[in-house]
């Protein structure tokens, strides 16, 4: 009977200490919810909406570009209307999920947040705006209404890029400086 004892101690000691974990062991990832984990979610969406807009930015610049030349047809209009709008949707898919983890992330992330989501809005209206005036007025590319849609995208779309690169150019300053903080510390001990 003593023998099981013992077995069944030295057993239930194995379970609890393999079963909890070495306190050795790594400390756990955060959880999708955690303001750490949500941060870095944000930059990482931050930074795939800067190549987005730029290649958002391009295009918006041709199609630029078309509105004050008469020798592209409505069709080479309505294609880079179209490419735009794919970009822009895909900043928007983004922005959503930046704006549903807001309210956990640091502060400049939520000043980035709201000034990428304006410059993507203004984007997607004139976006629309432009594909309605185009589908209505095939024939009539040159005229101011056209022209200021056009116009209002291509500067947003610039805007927009300019802001993502600002907020992320921020973050990577304050790394180098927490980087650079942390050797100083080090080699002060």
């Amino acid at each position: 009977m003593r023998i099981n004892l013992k077995r069944m101690i030295v057993a239930l000691a194995a379970i609890a200490f393999f079963g909890t974990g070495s306190v050795f062991a790594s400390p756990p990832a955060p959880s999708p919810e955690s303001s750490t984990y949500l941060s870095g979610r944000a930059s990482t969406l931050l930074v795939q909406i800067q190549a987005e807009a730029a290649r958002l930015r391009r295009n918006a610049g041709t199609l630029e570009t078309f509105a004050s030349n008469p020798q592209y047809s409505w069709q080479s209009h309505a294609d880079y209307l179209n490419t735009v709008k794919s970009h822009i949707n895909a900043v928007g898919e983004r922005t959503a999920e930046l704006q549903r983890i807001q309210h956990a992330v640091l502060p400049w992330q939520q000043q980035a947040i709201t000034e990428v989501t304006s410059h993507a809005s203004q984007v997607a209206n004139s976006t629309q705006a432009a594909i309605l005036y185009l589908s209505e007025n095939k024939h009539w590319l040159f005229v101011p209404e056209y022209r200021d849609h056009v116009t209002t995208i291509a500067d947003s779309s610039r805007n927009m890029k300019q802001t993502v690169d600002k907020f992320l150019d921020y973050e990577r300053a304050q790394q180098k400086f927490q980087q650079l903080q942390n050797e100083l510390e080090l080699a002060g001990d």
